[in-house]
């Protein structure tokens, strides 16, 4: 991990462990609900890193297998759509988590 990503995660991860108080300082009835955004956010990043990745040896194994470039087409394609099935099921479980939020209890 280069030194530039791990600065930017151990800084996502001091802001959620300092925001973590703030956001719970009125019992948990009001303030920025979070929960779902993120995990979408984090869904959606690493499903593209999936495809990324998936793309990336496929263009290489054709480059050293130019005959087989069919098949390792059609491989490729069935795990991208996988991988898609997968991450629009956590994003409708994320988004399915903020239905029953209510900001402001009367």
């Amino acid at each position: 991990m280069s030194q530039n990503l791990r600065v930017l995660v151990y800084g996502i991860c001091l802001l959620f462990v300092f925001a973590t108080p703030a956001f719970a300082a009125d019992g948990g009835n009001g303030g920025i609900h979070f929960s779902g955004a993120i995990g979408a956010a984090i869904t959606i990043v690493g499903a593209g890193w999936g495809i990324g990745r998936i793309g990336q040896a496929a263009v290489e194994a054709m480059a050293r297998q130019p005959e087989v470039a069919g098949q390792i087409q059609t491989a490729m394609i069935i795990a991208a759509a996988l991988i898609e099935g997968a991450t629009f099921f956590a994003l409708i479980v994320c988004m399915g988590s903020n239905a029953n939020y209510s900001p402001f209890k009367i």
